[in-house]
């Protein structure tokens, strides 16, 4: 459905360029904008690969253990279906982890590796199990302690403080995991006393 819209989206723009005679600037800022993208995904790579370095020392150092045992109580308390021993709770601990030091792209495979397992224990049913939605909810808010992708945007884009988005984002990050988990319960509430699960 969003690939339709985007074509929508595209053909609209390029239709209305060409009625409104500018579409020689349409085409100037498609290939500026492809020229930048490139230089950004370059730049960007950098700061990743530092990043998930630093992941890796954590993780060979135990420091990764470390700060999985500390979220292991929240993520048993968030997920109470979910027995502390299976594989989909490590994949949730890594996808919060990863998510926490802003790392979208590592965080990725884990939340679908979390999915699988929470799949399996849903009887391999289709229809999603509250641990799913629960997760798929903290991964839509994503608490994040620092967002390295903005800081690499910003640092592409010469910002003078790359850095300050560290805090907002923060505080920003924090409520939408708050409101989340309160949004999540308070239709797992509404769904039980309707008789649903």
């Amino acid at each position: 459905m969003i690939n339709i819209i985007w074509v929508v989206l595209f053909v609209l723009g390029m239709v209305y360029a060409a009625f409104n005679g500018t579409i020689d600037a349409v085409n100037r800022a498609i290939f500026k904008s492809a020229s930048e993208a490139v230089a950004i995904c370059i730049g960007l790579v950098s700061v990743l690969i530092f990043w998930l370095g630093l992941m890796k020392i954590a993780e060979k150092s135990g420091l990764l253990n470390k700060l999985s045992s500390l979220f292991k109580p929240i993520m048993q308390r968030i997920f109470p279906e979910v027995p502390p021993t299976h594989p989909a709770m490590g994949y949730i601990l890594s996808n919060t982890i990863a998510n926490l030091f802003g790392l979208g792209n590592a965080a990725t495979p884990m939340g679908i590796k979390a999915m699988e397992q929470l799949k399996k224990l849903n009887g391999g049913s289709d229809k999603p199990s509250r641990s799913m939605i629960t997760l798929l909810a903290l991964n839509t808010s994503g608490m994040t302690l620092i967002p390295t992708t903005v800081i690499g945007i910003r640092m592409q884009y010469k910002s003078a403080s790359p850095t300050d988005i560290v805090g907002p984002t923060l505080i920003a990050t924090l409520c939408t995991t708050l409101a989340a988990i309160l949004i999540d319960r308070f239709f797992y509430y509404q769904r039980k006393k309707r008789g649903r699960k």
